[in-house]
């Protein structure tokens, strides 16, 4: 039933018996206080007019008796949400405008009883459950427009909101979801080697899923600075193709299984033009079921506007300790930066650049990694959808690598070392036409390959993956 429409059954002259006081009718001073009966479409009036004029105690209680009659209308639950606001009850409004949302049928109808809900979750210090009726909005939206004012609407409480949520989701089919060797042949600077590799180190085809959660608290907020504790929880499935069982039947998808959580301290403040922001996390990550190390790492990063872009510079220090194997035991320092510069198309180009440095107890696991990102949003979206393509080179030298060798017939290190080039493009289509409550499907083409002195690491992968995220 439409909340614009009048009540459909009152043509039947169904009487309601309603109590008034002698502020709600006309009625003659001398005349006794008096029970009225009124019909449906009289007292459907009169709530009305009592909200017109500024009396939602008497639309409150004429609410009330209509509802007794049709406890399933969204007009009347809408009006008594608005009566209950303008009693500066917006709990109550809130829970009034929830069931006109569940009981209203039309679009615009729920649109606005989640726009009530919202605004009145907000006022009554619930910016969580505010965000939460916003995105129903959302989902109801009649216009671009509305989707505009929705998104900055949702911006504002986002800064409002002591909590922020983030979730990603990806189902990537891929023809390497184990990082395996392009072959089965050893090559090691050129040379082969007797002997081939298993087919559980080469490439096997199957699906990788993705669930990664993020959420923080904000406890300190001033003209000047914010701290806030966060946590991370990051969740990698993999399912193997009917042809990569047969390939490797003794591999399990289990064994490809990765979980990673953390916890974490941040604060951020101004430093003269910009913003600068430390982090310490706490972290523990997962393999085929054991845990594979801790860590612990401090983060700093400053941030400022450069002309019309911006730029970051960050650095990293972290420990990784109680380690399963000698290579994860490690000390790591990075250091990176971040430049991004709208054009005056609209489209936005954006230039990341990153360099690691990993100490291992283990030579096979010390290395140095360089890395270069260029990427490439379109301002305009190509009919659905919005497009953003990047390029990503690296370089990886291990110093030492220490291998079986069949030349001496027991192990030593390779010479030379162990040295990487990748090269990996990925194009991104973002339809947020349809998006559902603000989530919109992203679909990702990623495709590219590793070349090593060390065939076992040579790997080529392409993937599609089917992800959601947030459209603000």
């Amino acid at each position: 039933m439409p909340i614009r429409s009048v009540i459909s059954r009152t043509r039947n002259w169904m009487a309601a018996t309603l109590v008034a006081g002698l502020a709600a009718l006309p009625v003659s001073a001398a005349e006794p206080e008096t029970v009225q009966r009124l019909t449906l479409d009289q007292a459907f009036e009169i709530t009305l007019r009592a909200l017109r004029d500024d009396r939602p105690a008497l639309a409150l209680q004429m609410s009330e008796g209509l509802l007794s009659a049709d406890q399933h209308n969204p007009l009347l639950h809408y009006l008594q949400a608005s009566a209950y606001a303008r009693l500066q009850q917006p709990d109550a409004a809130r829970r009034s405008a929830a069931r006109a949302y569940r009981f209203a049928e039309g679009q615009p109808d729920k649109f606005r009883a989640a726009q009530m809900a919202a605004r009145n979750a907000l006022d009554a210090g619930q910016p969580t459950r505010a965000q939460y009726w916003l995105r129903l909005t959302a989902l109801h939206s009649p216009d671009d427009n509305s989707d505009r004012l929705i998104a900055r609407d949702y911006g504002i409480l986002r800064r409002i909101n002591p909590w922020s949520f983030r979730i990603r989701t990806e189902v990537r089919p891929s023809d390497n979801v184990n990082n395996g060797a392009d072959s089965a042949r050893q090559i090691i600077d050129g040379e082969p080697v007797i002997g081939s590799l298993s087919p559980s180190a080469q490439a096997l085809s199957g699906t990788i899923g993705i669930i990664d959660l993020t959420s923080a608290y904000r406890f300190h907020r001033s003209d000047t600075a914010e701290t806030s504790v966060a946590g991370r929880i990051f969740v990698q499935r993999v399912a193997l193709s009917s042809e990569a069982k047969a390939a490797a039947p003794g591999l399990n998808n289990s064994d490809l299984a990765n979980t990673y959580g953390e916890i974490g301290l941040k604060h951020g403040f101004k430093t003269g033009a910009g913003i600068s922001v430390i982090q310490a996390v706490w972290g523990t990550s997962w393999a085929a079921g054991e845990r594979s190390y801790n860590l612990a790492r401090l983060e700093a990063s400053y941030s400022r506007a450069m002309g019309k872009g911006r730029v970051t510079l960050g650095a990293l220090l972290e420990t990784r300790f109680s380690a399963r194997f000698a290579t994860q035991e490690a000390d790591i320092l990075g250091l990176n930066a971040l430049f991004t510069h709208p054009l005056d198309n609209g489209d936005r180009i954006t230039l990341s650049l990153a360099w690691r440095n990993t100490d291992a107890v283990s030579p096979n696991g010390t290395f140095r990694a360089a890395s270069a990102r260029v990427n490439y949003d379109f301002g305009k979206s190509l009919g659905p959808a919005r497009i953003s393509a990047g390029l990503t080179v690296g370089q990886t030298d291990y110093p030492t690598y220490i291998l079986f060798l069949p030349s001496i017939n027991g192990f030593g290190p390779v010479q030379d070392g162990r040295e990487e080039t990748s090269v990996y493009g990925d194009l991104n289509l973002t339809f947020d036409q349809y998006d559902i409550a603000g989530f919109a499907p992203v679909l990702r083409l990623r495709s590219g390959r590793k070349q090593s002195n060390i065939s076992r690491f040579d790997i080529r992968e392409t993937s599609i993956s089917l992800g959601i995220e947030s459209k603000f």
